[in-house]
């Protein structure tokens, strides 16, 4: 059974506010309640659908399901979740950045593209999409449990600090395909209708873009993530043809 204040905290994690005053936030989904319980993460309290999930989950019927979940159609699984403290993680050659990336999908999409490339850290700008938004948590699939998300009230000067070339996803700058990218860098992905703040832009050794192919009118954008995707797929090519030719 889930109490009448239960029920009121699981609907307030879904604005940022509460989520940062009770120190949880929700997740959503077997894949990602599973994920997150493998991992450690600890939980405030589980709600289940099906018999046999977590011995400490609480069971409810669809009915109940439906009045905590955060989305139109209930997961057969609930938790909450208590928010880490920020792990500390260890310097990496490549470096990957967000600025001001407001869609919760994409958040979640990139996560999950850091876990597959072997990312663990995911540096964004305070203007970013809370990680912890329930869509970003179910978006990630889980991999929100092995990359870190670091927020930056000036990332600016974060990535100034890593003293390492900084390379911007832009639709002006020079091809992707034209470009040997540098594994031991920072990559920075601004949002697809803002693109990167002027004082991250400032900082660019180069603007780099994926070419559109298609002669005359085509689609007018990529999604972020799928840019992101796109230039992690390239960076890490390149890196390990370079380790061929040695």
């Amino acid at each position: 059974m889930v109490s009448k204040s239960q029920q009121k905290q699981i609907l307030q994690l879904k604005q940022k506010k509460y989520r940062q005053k009770f120190g949880l936030f929700v997740a959503e989904g077997t894949k990602v309640v599973e994920e997150l319980l493998a991992s450690n993460w600890k939980y405030n309290s589980l709600f289940s659908q099906k018999d046999h999930f977590h011995p400490q989950a609480i069971p409810v019927d669809l009915k109940t399901m439906k009045q905590i979940t955060h989305f139109k159609t209930p997961s057969p699984f609930l938790g909450v979740f208590e928010i880490p403290e920020p792990p500390i993680v260890p310097p990496s050659p490549i470096t990957l950045a967000v600025d001001g990336i407001g869609d919760p999908g994409n958040l979640g999409t990139i996560l999950r593209l850091c876990d597959w490339f072997g990312v663990d850290e995911l540096i964004c700008s305070a203007e970013t999409v809370d990680c912890f938004n329930p869509k970003v948590v179910q978006a990630s699939m889980g991999s929100i449990a092995r990359v870190s998300c670091r927020y930056e009230t000036n990332l600016a000067s974060c990535l100034t600090a890593l003293e390492k070339p900084i390379f911007g996803a832009d639709g002006t700058g020079k091809s992707l395909y034209q470009t040997q990218l540098p594994i031991a860098a920072t990559y920075v992905f601004g949002s697809e209708s803002h693109g990167l703040s002027k004082v991250v832009n400032g900082l660019l050794e180069a603007k780099i873009a994926i070419p559109n192919l298609r002669s005359g009118q085509g689609a007018e954008s990529l999604n972020v993530a799928t840019a992101t995707a796109i230039f992690l797929s390239e960076i890490f090519r390149g890196a390990q043809s370079f380790k061929g030719d040695d």
